[in-house]
């Protein structure tokens, strides 16, 4: 564990703050990494297997229609730390630090905004992208890389989907314990905080890897999901005919989904991916069960969420690095005691950057004018609550996806667009940026699009960026 002391000298005094917090509200913040919505709760697979994930979305609310501020670890996960969009931070890349940037190296992030106000914030796993954790975030942190890493299937059997060169985009089952694998160490140590009495509110983060690639744990979970019975996702081959040329170039068919398709592996991907979601699932769980049955349970707020999307040969493409649904959408579930009510399912348009102003309204701390995202206090209360907001993605400068209720506007870099009816083309097969019909629907949709854009990078590339996961 990292020491306490090295968190506690590497933190600066924020002024303006009280001694101590408003409220009693405890905070128990649960990330899951790369999680679309292939859960029981949002319907997204039919043979998915969730029951905690499940259990605790019908315990509070379960935003059904929530999506990233990017579909890629690092910048969504600086968006939702410190509450600014990658347009404003320039933070858009895995590669890029999140304190390099300009407009984030003094950044007052969630848990430091917390720990200024009296609570203890303490984390574990991953919350924040690659093997630091920002110090200054934090009174401790335990970490889930580095000696508590997973283990992989040794070298030589590597990659075991025999797709050439695959790196980290592999599956296989794991003949180890649960107990092995990092998520359940982190699992645990959760539990261990959440057993205990604290003299202080806390900001408790716990941050699981699985579902992030590769998708090795134990062969129990892949056991559930027999490979003839796997449901594939539906796919329609010439979907990418009317896509402009800066969204064929994010898809890349030439690349993954063509070496699945060459190697025969989308059954086993499609596998893999569901017994690492059901393994999240049961770390879930795990840490739920510790906080129903400690000292905190009914004066601890508890929000989960995923970073972004992912797709499995959806528009052809796999992995998340896009601007459609299966990238951008994610989970987000709340439970606010005194404030929400169980079976709460909101279909309102919502943000992972709408986190950091919510958890200041629900523990009633000081607001922060530098916040881009919206309380969603009035939907935690009424989840079918007026909300005339759309929400925002951003991959890479100046390409960008508006999604309401009903429409799913983007507009790349070059101009080109996209522009899909959900309502009639769940699936986003028919882009309708060309009739002249939807002309107004476009010019409502690109009033959200962001007036202030960053500059990109020295890395920043045009064609999707860097896939570094």
């Amino acid at each position: 564990m990292i020491s306490r002391r090295v968190f506690l000298t590497a933190t600066a005094a924020v002024p303006g703050y009280f001694a101590a917090p408003t409220s009693r509200s405890n905070i128990l913040f649960i990330a899951i990494d790369d999680l679309n919505d292939w859960i029981g709760c949002l319907g997204g697979h039919p043979d998915v297997r969730t029951p905690n994930l499940d259990r605790f979305a019908a315990s509070g609310v379960n935003f059904t229609n929530a999506h990233c501020a990017a579909p890629l670890c690092n910048p969504s996960r600086a968006a939702l730390m410190t509450g600014i969009r990658p347009s404003t931070s320039g933070v858009y890349e895995n590669n890029q630090p999140m304190r390099r940037s300009p407009v984030l190296a003094n950044a007052t992030t969630l848990s430091q905004h917390f720990r200024a106000a009296g609570y203890s914030a303490t984390g574990g796993g991953k919350i924040y992208h690659g093997s630091l954790p920002d110090p200054q975030s934090w009174d401790d942190y335990f970490p889930s890389q580095g000696p508590y890493r997973s283990p992989d299937p040794e070298p030589a059997q590597r990659p075991v989907n025999g797709i050439p060169n695959a790196a980290n985009f592999d599956w296989s089952p794991l003949d180890v314990p649960d107990t092995e694998m990092g998520d359940y160490k982190v699992a645990e140590w959760t539990r261990q905080q959440l057993s205990r009495r604290h003299d202080k509110p806390f900001f408790l983060a716990c941050g699981l890897y699985k579902p992030h690639l590769p998708w090795y744990v134990p062969r129990k979970y892949f056991e559930m999901y027999p490979l003839d019975k796997i449901t594939l996702p539906e796919v329609n081959e010439n979907d990418l005919d009317d896509i402009p040329e800066a969204g064929r170039r994010m898809a890349r068919p030439e690349r993954d989904h063509a070496n699945v398709l060459k190697y025969n592996q989308w059954r086993h991907a499609v596998q893999g991916y569901l017994a690492s979601i059901t393994f999240a699932d049961t770390m879930v769980g795990r840490v739920l069960e510790a906080l129903e049955q400690g000292p905190h349970a009914a004066d601890t707020t508890v929000v989960l969420w995923s970073d972004h999307g992912w797709h499995l040969g959806e528009k052809l493409h796999w992995r998340k690095f896009a601007l459609w649904e299966e990238a951008t959408h994610n989970v987000l579930m709340l439970r606010a005691p005194g404030v929400t009510k169980a079976g709460g399912r909101c279909p309102r348009a919502v943000n992972l950057l709408d986190i950091y102003p919510t958890l200041i309204d629900i523990a009633r701390l000081p607001q922060r004018s530098a916040l881009e995202g919206r309380s969603l206090m009035p939907l935690l209360r009424n989840p079918g609550a007026r909300w005339r907001y759309p929400t925002l993605t951003t991959y890479g400068k100046d390409n960008h996806s508006v999604r309401d209720e009903r429409w799913r506007y983007i507009r790349y870099a070059d101009g080109s667009e996209e522009l899909y009816d959900r309502n009639k083309d769940p699936l986003e097969w028919t882009n309708l940026a060309s009739r002249t019909e939807h002309e107004g629907e476009k010019r409502r949709l690109a009033r959200w699009l962001p007036t202030v854009n960053a500059a990109d990078s020295p890395t920043q590339k045009t064609d999707g960026g860097i896939w570094d996961d």
